[in-house]
């Protein structure tokens, strides 16, 4: 049986141009009104993912992606990238979930998707910040977790070695698999688009996407099973309605600030040596820095 890496991925709003129109009245976010991107930590998991099945012999990489219908398209990302298959977990039922039931769903999906040897995940998505879904799901599977993950060391069929980063140094840990990593953003960048895997999956589906697809895509699709992306409802997963969305969901945000900062003064100065030791000692003594 080979080596199986699954890789949490999540299609984020890009919180970079959140306007008036952000947030819902019930307090979730308005994905249609923000443009939608690859959550960034997440490709530096899928990275050390695919840094994991360059060490491992028929190991395999699986994305899990939750969210509505275009969020296929970070499966597909993923698999021009390096990634091998995948499966979007998509329903209306999902919607609104905070960390506490969208890791409730995760593990649900992990539990279907099983047997797994290592989970890898972004530290945290841009659209929280809270870091608490990869720790979360971990303990709902019962596995050991590695978090802050800066760098891959080694991995075998029983082990995997991580040096972590923490907030005055890096420490390098052990875990026995099966076992789920978080990956910090200082870890190596993805690598880029392979122009051979983009020809290669361009036309990978789920089933929902198919409905719509013309006629040779859907043969082309159906043809070939490395294209089928699976899609999973809440049915699927034999899940607690209780414990999803909205309806799952103890955490509930009040409102979205849009905070843009201005600068209040300006100071010019020349080039000398004395004007730029005469700025830093005015930024030492006031403890801007130091």
């Amino acid at each position: 049986m080979s080596f199986r890496i699954v890789v949490l991925a999540k299609q984020v709003p890009d919180t970079r141009n959140v306007g008036k129109d952000a947030m819902k009245e019930d307090g979730t976010i308005n994905r249609a009104a923000l443009p939608a991107i690859y959550n960034p930590e997440d490709l530096n998991a899928l990275e050390m993912a695919i840094q994991m099945k360059e060490k491992i012999q028929d190991a395999e990489i699986i994305v899990v992606t939750m969210g509505p219908g275009r969020a296929a398209e970070i499966v597909r990302e993923s698999m021009y990238r390096g990634a091998d298959g995948g499966c979007l977990i998509s329903d209306m039922k999902f919607a609104g979930a905070d960390t506490l039931a969208t890791s409730y769903t995760l593990s649900m999906a992990l539990r279907k998707l099983s047997p797994y040897d290592v989970l890898v995940c972004g530290r945290q998505a841009i659209d929280g910040d809270t870091a608490q879904v990869g720790p979360q799901t971990a303990e709902k599977l019962g596995i050991p977790q590695i978090t802050y993950a800066e760098e891959l060391v080694d991995v075998d069929a029983k082990s995997v070695t991580i040096k972590r980063r923490l907030e005055r140094g890096v420490e390098t840990v052990k875990a026995p698999l099966p076992c789920l990593v978080t990956v910090h953003g200082s870890a190596k960048e993805c690598r880029p688009r392979h122009a051979v895997r983009v020809m290669q999956y361009k036309h990978a589906a789920t089933p929902s996407e198919l409905a719509g697809a013309t006629e040779s895509r859907k043969a082309r699709v159906q043809a070939n099973p490395k294209l089928q992306i699976q899609e999973w409802s809440a049915a699927d997963l034999n899940a607690d309605p209780e414990r999803l969305g909205l309806a799952g969901s103890p955490t509930k945000v009040k409102k979205i600030d849009n905070v843009v900062l201005v600068h209040k003064e300006a100071k010019v100065m020349d080039a000398s040596d004395q004007a730029i030791d005469g700025l830093m000692k005015e930024l030492i003594s006031t403890h801007i820095v130091g």
